[in-house]
């Protein structure tokens, strides 16, 4: 559950949903060794973000701040993505989600009038995938990311005990 009771309704859901991902992504990386945090997972990958936990989490933690970002934009802030960190130590990492995850909520305590469902296409957020959502679906989509790479990791930590 989240930590700040500022928000309610669908946002204090959303939030709620998310924090609960991102804890249960916590839980499963905490005790994560240098070696096993940095060890190829995917030598055939083709994709960059998904070499290594490491690659995964700096993606994962870059993209938690991008989505936020995102939605600071469609709403008219002018905001930059935060740099990608490529990060040494679980630790880290594990701060480095909290920390995007406080920001995160903090664009919704700060701008508590923003529209969740939005139904003009010209005013959804237009991702550099190519994809377009109102800040609903922008925010489920970033829930359902977590869990997803949460449970790439879990069949990767699999792989070491293995």
């Amino acid at each position: 559950m989240s930590d700040n009771h500022k928000l309610s309704g669908a946002f204090a859901a959303l939030m709620d949903e998310y924090h609960k991902a991102t804890n249960e992504l916590i839980e499963v990386i905490q005790l994560i060794s240098p070696a096993h945090l940095m060890k190829t997972i995917a030598p055939e990958s083709e994709n960059p973000d998904c070499l290594s936990i490491q690659t995964i989490l700096t993606h994962v933690t870059s993209s938690i701040f991008s989505y936020a970002v995102y939605i600071e934009n469609v709403i008219g802030l002018k905001t930059e993505r935060p740099p990608r960190m490529l990060l040494l130590h679980i630790d880290e990492y594990i701060s480095r989600l909290k920390e995007a995850m406080a920001y995160t909520e903090n664009v919704f305590v700060q701008n508590p009038n923003i529209q969740l469902e939005e139904f003009d296409s010209s005013k959804k957020i237009n991702t550099r995938w190519g994809q377009q959502y109102d800040v609903e679906q922008m925010m489920e989509h970033a829930i359902v990311h977590v869990l997803r790479h949460r449970r790439q990791i879990e069949k990767a930590l699999i792989q070491f005990s293995d």
